[in-house]
């Protein structure tokens, strides 16, 4: 347990972080859920949408380093060729 006021600050702001991080790491997976779906199930305009979506949000995700910024850009190299293959 925290001894020093120091210590018990940390936990509580380590809390608040990571409720932060969750949120943040469940709204991306939602977005990139968003995006597979659309592509599985070959709607190109739907996809595009939900690519356009995403995409900032990968970019905030890399920048505030909840992901690594080369899986941010392997999920929208990926994402966009296989929309642009979307007939």
């Amino acid at each position: 347990m925290a001894n020093t006021a120091q210590a018990r600050k940390r936990v509580r702001q380590a809390e608040k972080s990571r409720q932060r991080n969750a949120s943040q790491r469940s709204m991306m997976r939602t977005m990139v859920k968003r995006v597979f779906a659309a592509i599985a199930a070959s709607d190109k305009t739907a996809a595009e949408a939900a690519l356009k979506e995403a995409i900032p949000v990968l970019d905030h995700m890399a920048r505030k380093g909840l992901i690594h910024k080369n899986k941010a850009a392997r999920y929208k190299s990926r994402f966009n060729s296989q929309v642009r293959e979307l007939a």
